[in-house]
């Protein structure tokens, strides 16, 4: 008798936490799943709650944030960041929170990668219910969502603050794509820096309240993120991974090879896939104006690019 009332105390203390059909695992510090790049931050977290795919807290990682009020010209930054990044396989880290948080995840799923979705409350209790959709369809496509705090501690003011400094820890590269003076994304830029992770700000106008967050920082030494190539270079990042009715389908030999210099590269000058490829630049300025006919690819600011249609 003794016995079967121990045994209900111990699911009482125990309790089985799960998000939809996810079982939520606890990872502490003394488990192997527990990522050394966050055994070294600044107020390294105790323990993590999980629902998802526990590997991506291993894998390498991008974390993008930004406001979550934004601009068209935001959201599309963020949006294609995401879905490049997700096309050369690598997982696209955030807070989940509502505006480029967010797209940066649509943009991830897009391009075929994962997301990890780092929140600042229990994972039971996460909001809105938009982003919670988002979170869901994250893990059917085999995401993860993490939070230090138990399944139903209900988020505050403290902790989404907080949870930053896990959203830089777990990343290689930080990207902050919008934010305001008063932006939580300056915190996580700060985390990044001191936890040593190279931080890129999308540059904007300077007249913008929305970019004025990432100008300062550019200002006082972030790298300027110019073209998404200059990040995906910089990671040593390798061709994008070919999706299912991809244009690299029914390719004449030539275009196939430009297309494949392209993906590569990740967009070039038409000087560039000359060194890429040795072909002349007269054939090359052909072949990619029939390539652009075709909706293959798209020219932008003197690049080409593999056209996202």
């Amino acid at each position: 008798m003794d016995k079967n009332l121990n045994t209900k105390r111990q699911s009482i203390i125990e309790p089985k936490w799960r998000i939809g059909k996810y079982k939520i695992e606890k990872v502490d510090r003394n488990s192997t799943d527990f990522p050394d790049k966050l055994r070294t931050i600044p107020i390294s977290p105790k323990q993590l709650y999980c629902a998802g795919d526990i590997s991506l807290l291993k894998e390498r990682s991008v974390a993008i944030v930004g406001s979550r009020k934004y601009t068209v010209y935001g959201k599309n930054v963020s949006l294609m960041i995401g879905r490049r990044l997700g096309e050369r396989g690598i997982t696209v880290c955030s807070g989940l929170a509502l505006g480029i948080d967010a797209f940066a995840h649509e943009g991830a799923l897009e391009g075929g990668s994962k997301v990890i979705g780092v929140l600042g409350g229990g994972i039971e209790v996460m909001g809105p219910a938009r982003n919670k959709d988002l979170m869901m369809r994250g893990l059917d496509e085999g995401g993860l969502v993490i939070s230090e705090y138990e399944p139903t501690y209900p988020a505050t003011a403290a902790t989404f603050p907080a949870r930053n400094r896990i959203i830089s820890g777990l990343a290689e590269v930080l990207v902050v794509v919008e934010a305001g003076m008063n932006s939580g994304s300056l915190i996580t830029a700060n985390h990044a820096a001191t936890q040593g992770r190279p931080v890129y700000a999308v540059p904007g106008p300077i007249n913008s309240q929305f970019s004025i967050g990432c100008n300062l920082l550019i200002r006082d030494g972030a790298a300027p993120l110019v073209l998404v190539d200059d990040l995906i270079r910089d990671m040593k990042l390798g061709t994008a991974k070919t999706q299912k009715g991809s244009s690299s389908v029914n390719l004449a030999d030539d275009e196939r090879v430009i297309y494949e210099a392209l993906s590569s590269l990740g967009g070039a000058t038409i000087d560039e896939i000359v060194r890429e490829t040795g072909k002349s630049a007269s054939l090359i300025s052909a072949i990619t104006t029939v390539m652009e006919i075709k909706g293959i690819t798209e020219t932008y600011a003197g690049r080409i690019y593999i056209s996202d249609k």
